[in-house]
């Protein structure tokens, strides 16, 4: 690695809600993503989901999505690696 790379996070709070008829962001609330996920809560269904849904709308590999918070819980706090706040901001509202 030289001096001048650096290594992008960003860190996001998302409420997810399973069971839905499709995925999709439905918006912001009070700073927390809110993102609805067609898979149910079963044997971790809907966090792979989860990570493969938000890996593809913000063009991340899926190693690159990690729930760091909340594996079993609709209140996560997810890190994206490779790109920053700003940018994964930006791809989540496009």
């Amino acid at each position: 690695m030289t001096s001048d790379s650096k290594v992008y996070k960003s860190r996001l709070a998302v409420k997810v809600t399973p069971n839905a008829g499709r995925s999709e962001i439905t918006g912001f609330k009070d700073g927390v993503l809110q993102v609805r996920i067609g898979a149910p809560p079963d044997k971790g269904k809907a966090n792979k989901e989860l990570v493969d849904f938000l890996s593809e709308k913000l063009g991340v590999k899926k190693s690159a999505v990690l729930i760091i918070k909340g594996q079993t819980s609709r209140n996560k706090v997810v890190i994206i690696e490779g790109i920053n706040g700003e940018e994964t901001l930006k791809r989540l509202q496009s």
